[in-house]
């Protein structure tokens, strides 16, 4: 076994402390990472909190992992050691429904682990993430981080990144495609980038008009204040695609009334409470209201892929892991732009 340092939530709503753990080593299709960086996600908070009802303590959180690899097994091809490498939500699935078959792990029917709070195939182990200074994984669930990108700028990209690259891919957003981005924060930030590289107009709805400069600095092309309700008027019927990243409860009908016939209102944040709003409002627009989670390791990758080859990454604020709890505390307030990343080093 492997001896590893980590922080962990030893109970819900427990305040992280130094925890050691042992990983497993290596098996023949396993990749050991050293961890350089780790992304701190929303879904941490959700997670430690219990939020949703399935957490698992003791508990490292992080699933936005780069880092050097350090050893592989026997039959591994991809990795070797000394490459850059990153993990993302996902460390398992059955491997073997049809989703898994076409490169939809987030989809998988046969029960996908996820990289902390979960359960191994073996139905015992507990998965532990990325605040912790080793990972193993399965070679599948590892993906190349090219030199070319700053390995702390290129974490968020494992989540942030790709929960917004796949649905803008999915429903093939682009040249003459008019997309609003709900909320300027880590998702939304990534979302604009992404938006604006493949060629479609770019526009930020928040509630927060000093927002307006930075939207812009990012690639946005319009921003507008969704608490004036001239500024709502205008842009009526107006969006093919938008791109709701918010987390926290809002008013769905405003943003589908920002919506074209056939447009699409795509949600990736994960509000508390459920999606309301009337039939009539879709059914005299054929409007549509989808969800998208992340993305499979096939499109990961390429996401990572096109980051190098077109220079994307976070806007990051990197940390020593003793002020994870202020910067959980700072997130809480939206005071951060836009992604908090871990400097593992700090560990000792």
């Amino acid at each position: 076994m492997i001896s590893t340092k980590a922080y962990a939530a030893q109970a819900a709503a427990a305040t992280l402390t130094p925890y050691n753990f042992e990983r497993r080593e290596p098996g023949p299709h396993d990749v050991l990472i050293d961890i350089l960086f780790c992304g701190v996600c929303h879904t941490d908070i959700h997670f430690i909190n219990n939020d949703w009802g399935f957490s698992i303590y003791p508990m490292v959180p992080g699933h936005e992992i780069v880092g050097r690899v350090t050893a592989v097994g026997d039959h591994v091809k991809k990795f070797k050691a000394g490459d850059m490498a990153g993990v993302g939500c996902l460390v398992d699935s059955c491997r073997e429904c049809d989703y898994c078959n076409e490169g939809l792990e987030q989809y998988c029917q046969g029960g996908n682990v996820f990289t902390y709070s979960g359960l191994e195939k073996d139905g015992k182990t507990v998965t532990q993430g990325g605040y912790s200074n080793k990972i193993v994984v399965d070679e599948r669930f590892v993906l190349k981080v090219s030199e070319k990108l700053s390995p702390a700028h290129a974490a968020p990209l494992l989540c942030a990144g790709i929960t917004t690259y796949s649905p803008l891919r999915h429903w093939k957003v682009g040249k003459g495609h008019k997309i609003g981005i709900i909320g300027l924060g880590g998702l939304g930030h990534m979302a604009i980038k992404f938006a604006a590289s493949f060629g479609a107009e770019v526009t930020v709805l928040s509630t927060s008009p000093n927002k307006k400069e930075d939207a812009l600095k990012l690639g946005a092309h319009n921003f507008v204040v969704t608490k004036d309700e001239e500024q709502v008027k205008a842009v009526a019927n107006t969006f093919d695609f938008i791109l709701d990243t918010l987390s926290a409860s809002h008013d769905y009908n405003m943003y589908v009334g920002m919506l074209k016939v056939d447009g699409t209102l795509i949600c990736v944040g994960l509000p508390p409470e459920p999606i309301n709003t009337p039939a009539f409002n879709l059914v005299f627009a054929r409007k549509c209201i989808a969800g998208s989670l992340i993305g499979g390791l096939p499109e990961t990758q390429e996401m990572l892929d096109y980051c190098a080859a077109h220079n994307i990454v976070s806007d990051v604020e990197i940390i020593p892991i003793q002020k994870i709890q202020e910067a959980y505390e700072r997130m809480l307030k939206s005071d951060i732009k836009y992604r908090f990343v871990i400097d593992m080093a700090s560990l000792g």
